[in-house]
């Protein structure tokens, strides 16, 4: 008898399929199985955001996602936000705008706000703020990172 589930998901355009533990989280199933491991494992609950993904169009954070919960959806990874050796208008905006230091929480940081910039093209300033306030970072100090959305938005 089998102790694993048949799942079939689309990540990042591509159609995966595997077999998986019920209690095998998403943020281990996309690093350990799939090998995407730009979705950085920080807290193991749920606190700092540094696995955010994209799940069916939504901010979730991957570690309080079971893989078999995500069974049929669409994910999106920090490395299907923009084609291979490009950079979404955001990544972008952190290079520009120094965004980070560590590097350890910008992929979630990144994916809080494409939702955010997905939901409203135009944030405010305290809008930004509370789009990331799911997202620790204990290096910038966050005037960077909002700098850095108001950049993606200002390149619409």
């Amino acid at each position: 008898m089998s102790n694993t589930i048949p799942i079939s998901v689309t990540i990042n355009g591509k159609v995966e399929e595997a077999e998986v533990e019920p209690r095998l989280l998403l943020v281990h199933f996309l690093r350990e199985t799939l090998g995407l491991t730009g979705t950085h494992v920080g807290c193991d609950t749920s606190q700092c955001g540094a696995c955010t993904v994209t799940l069916d169009g939504r901010s979730a954070k991957a570690c309080t996602v079971f893989a078999v919960q995500a069974a049929g959806s669409n994910i999106t990874t920090i490395e299907g936000l923009a084609p291979e050796g490009g950079l979404h208008p955001l990544q972008e905006g952190f290079w520009e705008e120094h965004g980070l230091q560590c590097g350890y929480c910008t992929p979630g940081m990144i994916m809080s706000g494409v939702n955010l910039l997905s939901q409203n093209a135009n944030p405010s300033e305290q809008e930004i703020r509370e789009g990331i306030s799911g997202n620790f970072c204990r290096c910038t100090g966050y005037q960077h990172i909002v700098s850095a959305v108001q950049y993606a938005a200002n390149k619409g």
